[in-house]
């Protein structure tokens, strides 16, 4: 379905939902650069409807899904391997509810912390997205700061690739909670097209998302999508946020994924303050925040942050 105009809204249905990134299915809209969406994405599980007790098997989108509930793909005219998608997220709104569930699978931190023997403990969580507040059934309450989970480009031309990794190319699961309202990501074009997908919204999540699961709810996100295609200072996924930027690194070694991160953003650096590399770390050394972006994934992640202003 092609629609000309600005702003296009596309809810989440059976015919807009999918469950791997793949280049071979029809896209769902073709957008401009430089068009508005309002996408609506359910829960990474694609939960129809709330739990009403902890663990309640509810009717999901997918009866045997292969990865995380998104709405797409979205295919973005005029965009070519070479292209880097702008993503520019202006506001993430999260349904009403939610939920957190640790325990469920056996990880490695669950083994590390010896708890793979004990049933998987659930939070169900009442969300305002006005107050920016959420309390789960355990009383808690925590401040919101709602981001998507995956948004990412189709990886390659050919085949259906799995949800659950990110990619330094074409972005995914990446699960970095600085990706909040006012950030742009910027995704290296893979296929013709770019072929957008995006879900798997958390209302909230740690460094980490050591449990394996944020705050999961449905999103409605609100987005302009543009085309740089006079080139980037990086050929691998970053990001401009309300806290600074950001560069990726995924593995899975994290000693590996750190140092990817960290590379990316000297040589980002590089640019920025016209610096040689050495130079560049050693003010890198003083300014930057590496920090363990999720555990939750067969690939670990590992962002570098470069706080907006701390270096004059």
């Amino acid at each position: 379905m092609t629609i000309q105009g600005t702003t296009h809204r596309i809810d989440a249905t059976p015919d807009t939902t999918i469950d791997v990134f793949t280049a071979e299915r029809a896209p769902v809209l073709t957008v401009d650069a430089g068009d508005t969406l309002v996408v609506h994405s359910l829960d990474a599980s694609g939960y129809l409807t709330p739990q009403t007790v902890p663990g309640e098997q509810q009717p999901k989108m997918f009866t045997e899904a292969r990865g995380h509930c998104l709405t797409g793909p979205i295919a973005v005219r005029g965009a070519e391997p070479g292209d880097v998608l702008a993503v520019h997220l202006v506001s993430l709104v999260p349904d009403p509810w939610g939920w957190t569930v640790a325990g469920a699978l056996k990880s490695p931190v669950t083994e590390r912390l010896g708890i793979t023997e004990l049933p998987p403990s659930w939070l169900l969580w009442d969300l305002d997205a006005a107050a920016a507040t959420g309390r789960c059934n355990g009383g808690f309450t925590r401040s919101l700061a709602p981001f998507l989970g995956v948004i990412g480009v189709a990886p390659e031309a050919t085949g259906e690739h799995s949800t659950t990794p990110p990619r330094t190319v074409g972005g995914g699961n990446i699960d970095c909670k600085e990706l909040v309202a006012g950030t742009t990501l910027y995704l290296p074009v893979v296929v013709a097209d770019a072929m957008l997908s995006l879900g798997d919204g958390h209302a909230a999540q740690g460094d980490g998302e050591v449990g394996g699961t944020a705050i999961e709810c449905p999103m409605t996100t609100t987005l302009t999508v543009d085309l740089v295609q006079d080139g980037r200072p990086l050929d691998s996924i970053h990001a401009e946020t309300p806290a600074g930027r950001v560069t990726f690194g995924f593995d899975a070694d994290l000693n590996v994924a750190m140092g990817d991160a960290l590379d990316a953003m000297v040589r980002w650096m590089q640019v920025i303050f016209d610096v040689d590399k050495t130079t560049a770390l050693a003010m890198a050394s003083i300014s930057v925040d590496l920090r363990v972006t999720q555990v939750a994934n067969r690939t670990w992640g590992v962002h570098a942050l470069l706080p907006t202003g701390v270096l004059g």
